[in-house]
């Protein structure tokens, strides 16, 4: 979310940008809003309103029966999917939440399907408003221009995917926010508590974990551990050992299942949807995924361990975890708005910074690239990817300069 104080002959000045923003953001939502606006509990596309939403009820509706053995059968919630909702189409919803997810969502399966999901919207709302509210007032250079920044986040493709999608992903984003905070206050036990919660999203944790270790992080990688334990143990004592096996069992055959995780897969932005959608061989884009997860995780880590802000260490650490993860959806890109306020405060900090134009030139960039996804079906090439790698790269060079001029 980057407002712009750029030298007089840019164009991308802070007028545009929030222009932009609200021609934006009343475009996304009044296609959501007509999409949802048929009566019955379909959208205008036939789909279930809320799509995976109606998974995660099902869960909760499991929970609720005790069914703990259907936790992880696709074909036993299908057939209960149409007791629920007898109107929604025929789908099969991977199931690789852990148990604990099943708990949460309980208190939500007592409502009919559609207050459930207007209760889980208007929670997802309260938790985005929270999270850019909160790491908004720790950018002092953003305090000037609230309504700029309150049409950036409104009009934050991640946020419109979230809602769209009726996924757990601002969950995600809540525990990267307090992460963050409590970062800021040396608070490194409670910022690992936090980040420990992601283990019901394990792959957004990936490149936290890597990260925290390598930095010899002890006390944010004992606070994550802790965290991880109790959320998992909370589903084994309410289900028992034979769940937690099926559920061990589950990510261990995800192979098996990973074509119905990513239906289409120009909806993800990572470094493995970069290579899968570019190249046809398997074998070939496992081992370039793994050498690109490899580079970014190095940057990310440079960049931690250097005298950065740490604004702009942090957004390195957001940046990789969306780069990196091996399941990452067009949804979970709302993690990121953090990490775009907090380089766009450094980018209105540094203005005389040679990367201060690049930075703002980027996040400015992202936003349609994070819509545009549909074209890469067609070029086979994700340019948002190569955004937030170059954004990432930036985030290098910024703590390399730091360390130079401290050194010099």
């Amino acid at each position: 979310m980057a407002i712009s104080r750029m030298r007089p002959e840019s164009w991308l000045t802070a007028k545009r940008v929030r222009i932009h923003a609200l021609l934006l953001a009343v475009c996304l939502w009044t296609v959501y809003a007509v999409d949802l606006s048929t009566p019955g509990l379909l959208d205008r596309n036939g789909l279930v309103k809320g799509t995976d939403f109606l998974h995660f009820y099902t869960l909760g509706t499991l929970a609720l029966q005790g069914r703990g053995d259907l936790l992880y059968d696709m074909r036993a919630q299908a057939e209960l999917v149409k007791k629920l909702v007898p109107e929604a189409p025929d789908s099969l919803y991977v199931s690789l939440y852990g148990p604990q997810v099943s708990l949460f969502f309980a208190p939500f399966a007592r409502l009919p399907y559609g207050s459930a999901l207007s209760a889980w919207l208007a929670l997802n709302i309260l938790i985005y408003a929270f999270c850019c509210y909160a790491v908004w007032k720790t950018c002092p250079h953003l305090q000037s221009s609230p309504w700029t920044v309150l049409a950036l986040a409104i009009a934050f493709p991640g946020f419109f995917h979230l809602l769209a999608w009726g996924q757990t992903s601002g969950v995600a984003l809540l525990c990267f926010t307090l992460a963050y905070l409590a970062l800021q206050r040396n608070q490194k036990l409670l910022a690992g508590l936090a980040i420990g919660l992601l283990i019901f999203k394990p792959q957004l944790g990936l490149a936290a974990a890597v990260v925290f270790i390598l930095a010899r992080e002890w006390k944010v990688i004992a606070g994550a551990l802790l965290a991880a334990s109790i959320q998992l143990a909370v589903g084994f004592l309410h289900y028992g050992t034979n769940v937690m096996r099926t559920y061990g069992s589950a990510l261990f055959h995800l192979r098996n299942v990973s074509s119905l995780l990513e239906p289409r897969l120009y909806q993800a932005h990572s470094v493995r949807s970069f290579w899968s959608l570019l190249l046809p061989w398997p074998g070939i884009v496992f081992v370039l995924y793994i050498v690109t997860a490899v580079a970014v995780l190095a940057l990310a880590i440079r960049c931690w361990k250097s005298g950065a802000p740490l604004q702009v260490r942090y957004a390195a650490l957001l940046l990789a975890t969306v780069l990196v993860s091996p399941h990452l959806t067009v949804y979970d890109l709302v993690i990121l708005a953090p990490a775009f306020m907090l380089m766009g405060d450094w980018a209105l900090a540094h203005g005389e910074s040679r990367y201060a134009g690049p930075v703002q030139l980027l996040l400015y960039l992202c936003y349609p690239l994070f819509l545009l996804g549909l074209l890469a079906r067609f070029t086979h090439l994700q340019l948002s990817v190569a955004a937030m790698i170059g954004l990432l790269w930036i985030t290098t060079q910024i703590a390399t300069q730091l360390e130079r001029k401290q050194t010099g």
